[in-house]
């Protein structure tokens, strides 16, 4: 069996928020889950992370079901706990609170060992002109590498 490579992507969250600091954890998923993300199935889009009672959650990842599953598939959108250290969880879960930032998945794939990771964000959320200034950004750097494609 080779190695597949899932990657998936929440390319929203780079242009809606300002990351701020990153972690990588891991996840506790069902065996139909992870037989759909191996399949490179899976949606970042509208997903983000909670804490609470001291445990770190994703909340509305969507994980298609399993094409091949019985009556015991998964839901496709439930909320899956996330395994982090005891200090890291609560160090963000103060930030969250005293600065109003959120954390967001930024993306998900899947370790050279077969485990699924899922690299999440401490963010600020952008005001417009940050996000038009982004896109003036992303412009410019394609007219950029037009340029030098081209000549």
């Amino acid at each position: 069996m080779g190695f597949n490579p899932v990657n998936i992507r929440n390319k929203r969250a780079y242009f809606e928020y300002e990351i701020l600091e990153e972690l990588l954890a891991g996840m506790v998923l069902t065996g139909t889950e992870i037989k759909a993300l191996r399949e490179g199935k899976g949606s970042l889009n509208e997903a983000f992370c909670a804490i609470a009672e001291g445990e770190a959650f994703v909340r509305n990842l969507f994980i298609p079901e399993y094409s091949l599953g019985t009556y015991a598939n998964h839901s496709p959108r439930r909320q899956r706990k996330l395994l982090l250290n005891r200090k890291e969880i609560n160090k963000w879960e103060h930030k969250v609170k005293e600065k109003g930032l959120t954390i967001i998945p930024l993306k998900l794939f899947l370790n050279e060992k077969g485990l699924a990771k899922l690299q999440i964000g401490l963010a600020k959320g952008k005001k417009m002109y940050d996000k038009r200034n982004s896109l003036k950004e992303k412009d410019v750097q394609r007219d950029l590498d037009r340029v030098r494609k081209g000549g």
